[in-house]
C-alpha cells in the first residue's frame, strides 16, 4: 500500500479473468512458458520497477543503481486493478511489480507471475517468518513480502477530541456528520461495513452483503468525501477523521501529533505489499537482484522510517528509534488483530462488490 494509495472501484474480475486469458494465450505464442532465472541475461543492465508511489525513497534507488550497475526505472500505480489492467494490456515491460495480497493471488490465477528462484534471493532467509506462507502463495513461490499495514481510523484531535473506539463511534455521531472520510476503494469500504455488522470482509453471503449495503446507504449523507490520500486531507484538516491505511496516518502523526491512529474494536483488514516478478519480464536476472536489494536489512529500515510500514526482515525492528520500536499503531499487539483479516480475491463474485459500490457511489 502506498502512501497516496487512492484505488479505483475495482473493475469486474469477470472481465478480467477473460482479457487475461486472451493476453497471456497470445503472449505464450510469442514467449517461452519457462519460469527459470536462466532465460534472463546475468548481464541486465536494466530493470523496470512498477511500484505505489513513494514505495521506495530516491536515495535508496540510487544506492541499487550505484552497488549493481543496473538502471532502475519506476513507474507509479494508483490501485492494484490498474496494475492488473497495464499488465494485462502488455504495457511498458514491467519486470518487477508490488502488488497487495489478494491481487498476487489474482495474477498466479491469471499466469501473469513467473516462480521466483530462492537461490538467487538470498535475503528470503532473513524475512520475518510471520509475514512468509500466506493463502495466497503458501510457498512464496510466486512472491516475496515487502510491506505490512493494516486499515483503521485517523483522527484529527485538534479538531474532534471525543471517545472514538470503532466505527459505531463515528457512523452514529450527529457531531462527526459530513467531518468524516471514507477510502475510495470498494473492498476497503465494504470491509468496514462488512466487520460493522460482525461478518468477515471476504463475505460472499448475499444477505450480509445487503446488510452491509444498507449500512453503507445509510451512512453516505454524512460522508464528506471518498478520499485516500488521507496524508494531505488530515494535514489541511479537510476532515476531522479519515478511514485511513496505517502507513498515511503514522505519517500523518509523525508531522502532526495530535493525529492518532485507533484499530477499531470492530475488526478490520491487515495487508501485506508483495514483490513479483512478471512472466513478461526481459531482464529476469537483474529482477531478482532489484528484489533482494530491497529485502536488505538496510533498505527494510529506510522504508520502515520513512513510509512507516511494518518491517519484513526480521533484524529492522532492533534497529529502528525506540519509539518506532514501542509504537502500538506499527506494532499492534496480537490482541488488537484477532477481527482483522486479509482480503481475497473472491472470483466471480465480485461482481456483487462492484454492484454495490455502483449504487452507494450513484447516492
Amino acid at each position: 500500500m502506498s502512501i497516496y494509495k487512492m484505488r479505483k472501484p475495482m473493475k469486474s474480475i469477470l472481465f478480467t479473468i477473460f482479457w487475461g486469458i486472451f493476453v497471456t494465450v497470445v503472449g505464450c505464442t510469442h514467449k517461452s512458458n519457462s519460469t527459470t532465472a536462466d532465460e534472463g541475461a546475468s548481464g541486465d543492465k536494466v530493470v523496470n520497477l512498477a511500484i505505489w508511489g513513494n514505495y521506495l525513497a530516491p536515495e535508496l534507488a540510487k544506492k541499487f543503481e550505484a552497488e549493481t550497475g543496473i538502471k532502475l526505472n519506476i513507474s507509479n500505480y494508483s490501485s492494484n486493478e490498474e496494475l492488473l489492467a497495464k499488465v494485462q494490456a502488455g504495457a511498458g515491460g514491467i519486470d518487477v511489480a508490488v502488488p497487495s495480497d489478494y491481487m498476487v493471488s489474482v495474477m498466479t490465477k491469471l499466469g501473469l507471475l513467473r516462480r521466483i528462484d530462492k537461490n538467487l534471493v538470498p535475503n528470503f532467509a532473513h524475512l520475518d517468518p510471520t509475514v512468509l506462507h500466506q493463502p495466497y502463495d503458501s510457498d512464496n513461490d510466486y512472491s516475496m513480502p515487502y510491506a505490512w499495514s493494516t486499515a483503521g481510523i485517523a483522527v484529527n484531535r485538534e479538531l474532534y477530541k471525543g471517545k472514538i473506539k470503532g466505527w459505531h463511534d463515528v457512523f452514529n455521531n450527529p457531531k462527526l456528520a459530513g467531518k468524516f472520510s471514507l477510502l475510495d476503494d470498494v473492498r476497503e469500504v465494504m470491509a468496514v461495513a462488512l466487520r460493522y455488522n460482525g461478518y468477515s470482509v471476504n463475505s460472499t453471503n448475499p444477505a450480509e452483503l445487503k446488510k452491509a449495503e444498507a449500512t453503507l446507504l445509510s451512512v453516505m449523507p454524512k460522508v464528506k468525501m471518498f478520499r485516500s490520500d488521507t496524508v494531505d486531507s488530515l494535514a489541511r484538516k479537510e476532515v476531522a477523521v479519515a478511514h485511513a491505511f496505517s502507513t498515511d496516518a503514522l505519517i500523518a502523526a509523525s508531522r502532526n501529533p495530535n493525529i492518532e491512529f485507533i484499530l477499531p474494536e470492530e475488526g478490520g483488514t491487515e495487508s501485506i505489499d508483495n514483490l513479483v516478478i512478471l512472466k513478461s519480464s526481459n531482464h529476469v536476472a537483474a529482477a531478482h537482484k532489484l528484489i533482494n536489494f530491497m529485502l536488505s536489512t538496510p533498505a527494510n529500515l529506510s522504508f520502515v522510517e520513512h513510509e512507516w510500514g511494518r518491517p519484513v526482515v526480521l533484524a529492522t525492528r532492533a534497529q529502528l528509534p525506540l519509539p518506532m520500536q514501542n509504537n502500538p499503531a506499527l506494532f499492534p499487539p496480537e490482541s488488537a488483530l484477532k477481527k482483522f483479516e486479509s482480503l481475497r480475491d473472491l472470483g466471480e463474485s465480485t461482481h456483487l462488490y462492484d454492484d454495490i459500490w455502483t449504487r452507494v457511489k450513484s447516492e
